[in-house]
């Protein structure tokens, strides 16, 4: 048996070296941390985002290729976006849109439109896109949550945005192919929409799971970003959902 020290490794390329990502939303929290690390893996990077100053800081930030502020869930504005790309893309990820709470009976028939078409419609309209822009082997990747899997009152129509995600990335994996389709089911991610959200109760939130988390500690956007690459990277996954939500959905 050789006593021999095993060789050092070596310097490893960048992952996504002269790979394109766009980011759909891609201005803060876990979009803009994606941006981030594509970056470091050698991604140029192109920006998405409503709020054109904070996006401009954003693009500012990560040397993106480019940064268009529009809203997403404008079908005529998305396809433009789409058509004025600089050539073949090879990632795009969806986090635009956020989850409607509430009682169902509560909302009227637009509300619940919106808070439905903010995740599945969305998708569906991206994926179209997606054909002949992303080249064989490139990923479409969609944001979705692990939070309302228990239902509960008071939840909206989260549950059935949350129960139907895996069953359409599954769908658009097989329509899509050699194009890869995955979903990233998240729990609470400390990022400005969850500050927006709980208002006065973020910080009672935070003491929360990091007394109740088997990991510890809150999920940041960055720990998204890591696996979101990951997913870029790894070519044999599609139509697969993976949770990232330090063990929540397990405590409550």
């Amino acid at each position: 048996m050789s006593s021999d020290p095993a060789p050092a490794a070596g310097p490893r390329d960048p992952a996504l070296l002269g790979q394109t990502l766009v980011v759909i939303g891609g201005s803060a929290g876990i979009g803009l941390a994606t941006a981030r690390h594509a970056r470091a893996e050698g991604a140029r990077v192109i920006l998405t985002g409503r709020d054109a100053e904070r996006l401009r800081a954003a693009a500012a930030e990560v040397g993106a290729l480019g940064a268009t502020a529009f809203d997403a869930d404008d079908p005529a504005r998305l396809q433009r976006f789409f058509e004025e790309l600089p050539g073949q893309i090879d990632h795009v990820l969806v986090t635009a849109g956020h989850p409607s709470y509430g009682r169902l009976l509560d909302m009227d028939a637009e509300q619940t439109r919106r808070a439905v078409s903010g995740h599945i419609a969305l998708a569906v309209e991206v994926a179209r896109h997606v054909v002949g822009r992303v080249r064989p082997g490139g990923t479409l990747l969609l944001l979705g949550g692990t939070g309302a899997r228990r239902v509960r009152a008071g939840l909206g129509t989260a549950p059935a945005v949350t129960a139907a995600m895996p069953a359409l990335t599954a769908g658009l994996a097989l329509e899509l192919a050699p194009v890869r389709v995955n979903l990233i089911a998240a729990g609470f991610v400390d990022t400005p929409l969850s500050a927006r959200l709980l208002g006065d109760g973020l910080d009672a939130r935070r003491d929360e799971l990091r007394a109740t988390l088997p990991i510890g500690r809150v999920v940041v956007p960055a720990d998204v970003a890591a696996l979101t690459v990951h997913l870029m990277t790894n070519t044999a996954v599609t139509g697969a959902t993976y949770d990232i939500d330090g063990g929540q959905q397990f405590v409550g």
